[in-house]
């Protein structure tokens, strides 16, 4: 199954467990999931462990056949794994949710059809603002927001002279990026 795959042929992919579109699920979605995570106080084996979890929830939902997904697989994910995120900070004593909740039923009954749309609708721009960005400054910002590599590591990897250079380049990636980004955004 290639990258090109539609989210119906990933799903159905997913509910076979075909190994190339769980790869491809997982290629798409997973950086989003660990930005999620680290951004709120987590680590990569977090995010790793949260996006598994998820997945296993999706793959579930898909095995009983008549699952219908109204967003697109990526909020759906995004949905999921933030809940799972904020349960473990709660296990943790680091958040707070009221007991009334069930978390299961909150996931997939409460989930705002507007607010899905939207999410599907800023990730699609961001996508297509990183894609225009060209190399090396998509990964540079990869590295530096997803990965949070320091700027010695951004040096060393893109191979500029000293960390002021590498900072002045993920600057000026950043702006291009913004720019970018709220050209579509505004529209």
């Amino acid at each position: 199954m290639k990258s090109g795959a539609t989210e119906q042929q990933l799903l159905d992919g997913l509910a076979k467990g075909d190994r190339q579109a769980i790869e491809v699920i997982y290629e798409n979605n997973f950086n989003t999931i660990l930005s999620l995570i680290i951004n709120n106080n987590g680590s990569y084996d977090d995010a790793k462990d949260i996006f598994q979890e998820a997945l296993v929830i999706l793959y579930e939902k898909v095995q009983t056949g008549n699952f219908q997904l109204s967003s697109r697989i990526k909020t759906y994910l995004y949905a999921v794994s933030r809940k799972l995120w904020l349960k473990k900070l709660q296990l943790q004593g680091r958040y707070y949710i009221s007991s009334d909740v069930d978390l299961e039923e909150h996931i997939f009954t409460t989930e705002d059809a507007d607010d899905a749309r939207q999410k599907d609708a800023d990730f699609s721009i961001m996508e297509n603002a990183l894609n225009k960005l060209g190399e090396p400054c998509k990964s540079l910002l990869e590295a530096f927001y997803i990965q949070k590599k320091g700027m010695s590591e951004l040096a060393e990897m893109f191979g500029y002279t000293n960390t002021d250079n590498a900072k002045t380049q993920k600057y000026k990636c950043l702006m291009r990026l913004k720019k970018l980004f709220f050209a579509q955004y505004k529209k």
